[in-house]
């Protein structure tokens, strides 16, 4: 997974002094309203970065990423062994649900090497992030990477967030109006059709990997390109040797579908139907162009696992580089900034983030009914 946004070595400047904080935002994509805080000059960002690095937050936990990797491998091999032990029968499938949720595991934790939150050693970030992304998972680093930091750098920004761009759902009005023949009826019921596409996201982040190939430097291409080759040989190696070909593409299929619903059911809360800054508009701050555009998720032990600390997405948007059991310490630090200075801080269920991501999207299409 990605190489992407490190530490927190200067805190970003805030937005001008006396500058309204936007309300929320409508489909069209620009913010409705201007009721809000206002920022102080300087950056309301660096308070709360010094409270943070005084308490240790951004200080690794190596120790537990490598029990978490080990016992996630090791429940890798667990259920590959059920799979040659199950052998060419039916009863197979039911492994693919397992088998899909360690894939989520594992795409965390490239996403998680991908901003340095394991070890600030950027060598041994990348060997972990090619291992799980390119060889357990089949997905480039190198693309994931280019989107991620892109996206971390400017979320929800219609122009510059790659995640809200143009593609086979759109997220604003705007976007939904030059939509025309499959396309426009895609939009029209995007939102009742958002999560069985992501049962198709499985096989499209492969797709979009090999893709990117032709993007990267030749030595790069070489190397990710046979990452990547060595996946699907691997994958279908162990596939056609315990079962016949009907039953291996049936498994693979399912297994892929599982995982492209469960990897995007833990991606869709973060940002969709949040703040989207206006692109002809002033720049915000770090602060703000983090905190409005996220949604938190509440929840216990199970929350955080389900969906691998991104519920705590406001935080982990401000400090990029802190590891994931630090997130939940951090909360009520950001919570208490964020009261300070007025700034919203969004938190809901987890049934509610959905909710309020579909109506997003129902929203957006409305024009178009």
């Amino acid at each position: 997974m990605p190489q992407a946004a490190a530490d927190v070595a200067q805190p970003p400047q805030d937005g001008p002094a006396g500058q309204a904080c936007p309300g929320p935002t409508g489909p069209t994509g620009s913010t409705t309203g201007s009721a809000g805080p206002s920022e102080a000059s300087g950056s309301d960002f660096a308070p709360l970065l010094r409270t943070v690095r005084g308490q240790g937050l951004l200080e690794r936990r190596t120790g537990w990423y490598a029990l978490g990797i080990a016992a996630n491998l090791a429940a890798l091999a667990g259920v590959v062994t059920a799979i040659v032990f199950v052998g060419d029968t039916w009863w197979n499938l039911l492994l693919t649900l397992p088998l899909a949720v360690l894939w989520t595991r594992t795409a965390f934790v490239g996403h998680d090497a991908g901003h340095s939150q394991i070890t600030g050693d950027r060598t041994v970030s990348r060997i972990i992030g090619l291992l799980h992304a390119n060889v357990l998972l089949g997905m480039n680093e190198a693309w994931w990477n280019d989107k991620h930091v892109r996206h971390h750098a400017n979320p929800n920004h219609v122009d510059k967030d790659p995640d809200v761009g143009v593609g086979a759902l759109v997220w604003t009005q705007k976007q939904a109006a030059r939509r025309e023949g499959f396309a426009r009826w895609l939009t029209r019921n995007q939102a009742r059709l958002f999560f069985p596409m992501l049962l198709l996201e499985g096989i499209a982040l492969k797709i979009y990997g090999f893709q990117f190939l032709r993007r990267q430097p030749v030595r790069e291409r070489a190397l990710c390109g046979l990452l990547l080759a060595a996946h699907l040989g691997l994958y279908a190696t162990l596939l056609l040797t315990v079962m016949s070909p009907g039953k291996a593409v049936v498994f693979a299929l399912a297994h892929h579908a599982l995982f492209g619903l469960h990897l995007g059911m833990a991606f869709a809360p973060n940002h969709k139907g949040m703040e989207m800054p206006d692109p002809d508009g002033p720049r915000w701050g770090h602060m703000r162009r983090q905190v409005l555009t996220s949604r938190n998720v509440r929840g216990a032990v199970l929350t955080d696992w389900f969906l691998g600390g991104l519920n705590y997405q406001i935080e982990h948007h401000l400090f990029p580089s802190m590891p994931r059991p630090h997130l939940r310490l951090a909360q009520p630090l950001v919570k208490a900034r964020c009261a300070e200075i007025g700034m919203p801080y969004a938190e809901t269920g987890l049934v509610e983030s959905y909710r309020q991501a579909l109506r997003h999207m129902h929203d957006v299409g409305e024009p178009l009914r």
